[in-house]
């Protein structure tokens, strides 16, 4: 029987502290960022094809708004199944270790990826596709619920504690990578085939290729190592063995709320700047689309770079500090790129880069929610915590932004300055955090 030693639970097993980032390390950075990477296309490839995916697994004779709604009811279906999946992985991986539940993630996003590529259509069997279609659609939104902060959890005990912020940045980069993979390989399919060639077997083409390469990089995965902090808890028997939700609710309440609370920011900024924006700007402006797309690629590049900016910095100069710095930056910068918008679009690449810059304060949030649970219940902390604000947040956004968008054009950037305000007074928050433990 395990046990628990509550005046030592914030304590942390030390893996040399003070010593650089080494091969190995780099090794574990690339391979969890690549399988992350690999695990958001898989998530995200649907709804490059739901217009396809709608037309082939309902009814023929349905009306397009009907079809809509069902295609993208599918699609959320992933984000309601994240917080029970990520929640029951992330127990398990407290209790039989980071790497088995790691492998697993990857293994759960796979398999129904190739299966959706290779699943029968309304025309052949009915009301059965689109069934097995949500089916599809629920098992990779348990995958990616468990992937996430497994993957954070993973690197962050591995690396020295130093450079946490910098693994987390590294991370949230391969994340942002995944959705941009997304985008090239969905403009590839549509460059190469026509409409009626996609229509009939190209759509397959994306989802296959998502479940092989997930099943390359589970074997790839097969060479990391369990984690030094995981292990030494193992050695000593202080790994926690019951399902520990209500303990966390109930002894770590703070940091739940730090967690959630940083998690709004993160879909926030992904969500509205960089999901929503480009057709949200199309409606207003009539922006040409596809002037707009490449300037959102552009954007989604700058990302990648802000999270490794922003996790370089956090390890030098504090986390809670660098996510103020960034949240106000992406509230002034996207304001200034929005609202100049709506009068001429001669600055969108330039603008629009900057104001991805600022998104990468998602590089932030991954170390601030990590550092806030101790060690035995790490994982099932930080996946409640991210999985449940990301349900709440990632599915009321859209439909707040987008009702108040009829109000008010700048809606938007309104929204944006809100959570650049947030951003800052939880970097002050999470700043004097981190000093009381340090």
């Amino acid at each position: 029987m395990t046990t628990h030693i509550p005046h030592k639970e914030h304590s942390e097993p030390v893996h040399d502290e003070g010593r650089r980032l080494s091969g190995q390390d780099a090794k574990t950075l690339s391979l969890s960022a690549l399988g992350g990477a690999l695990e958001f296309y898989d998530f995200v490839i649907y709804v490059f094809f739901s217009t396809v995916v709608g037309t082939l697994f309902f009814p023929s004779d349905m009306p397009d708004w009907m079809r809509n709604v069902q295609t993208f009811g599918i699609f959320a279906a992933g984000y309601l199944a994240r917080p029970l999946g990520g929640v029951i992985m992330a127990h398990f991986g407290d209790l039989l270790g980071r790497k088995k539940m790691f492998m697993f993630s990857i293994f759960l996003m796979a398999v129904p990826t190739l299966l959706m590529g290779l699943l029968p259509t309304y025309e052949t069997i009915g009301i059965a596709a689109p069934l097995l279609l949500l089916l599809m659609r629920v098992l990779q939104g348990a995958a990616i619920g468990g992937e996430a902060p497994g993957a954070w959890v993973f690197v962050t005990e591995h690396v020295p504690r130093r450079h946490i912020n910098f693994a987390c940045g590294s991370l949230s980069c391969g994340l942002v990578g995944g959705i941009l993979l997304g985008s090239i390989i969905a403009t590839l399919i549509n460059a190469f085939f026509s409409a009626s060639e996609i229509n009939d077997w190209a759509w397959r083409l994306p989802f296959i290729l998502g479940g092989v390469l997930g099943f390359v990089t589970m074997y790839l995965r097969r060479w990391l190592h369990e984690t030094p902090v995981f292990a030494e808890m193992q050695a000593r028997k202080t790994l926690s063995e019951e399902l520990p939700v209500k303990r966390i609710l109930t002894q770590h309440g703070s940091s739940v709320v730090l967690s959630m609370g940083v998690t709004w920011l993160l879909t926030a900024a992904v969500v509205v700047t960089v999901l929503m924006t480009p057709p949200l700007l199309k409606q207003v402006t009539g922006i040409d689309a596809q002037l707009m797309q490449e300037a959102n690629t552009i954007s989604i590049v700058f990302v990648m770079i802000g999270c490794l900016v922003a996790g370089f910095m956090a390890d030098r100069f504090g986390a809670g500090k660098v996510l103020a710095l960034f949240s106000l930056g992406l509230a002034i910068t996207y304001g200034i790129f929005y609202s100049s918008m709506l009068e001429a679009t001669d600055h969108v690449f330039s603008l629009y880069a900057l104001s991805g810059f600022f998104v990468g304060l998602v590089g932030v949030v991954p170390g601030i929610a990590v550092s806030s649970f101790p060690a035995a219940i790490r994982f099932t902390g930080l996946s409640f915590s991210y999985n449940v604000a990301y349900a709440i947040f990632g599915g009321l956004t859209p439909m707040g932004v987008s009702f108040f968008m009829a109000v008010d054009p700048l809606a938007p950037v309104y929204y944006i300055a809100f959570i650049g305000v947030l951003g800052v007074m939880i970097g002050v928050w999470a700043t004097r955090r981190a000093q009381a433990h340090a």
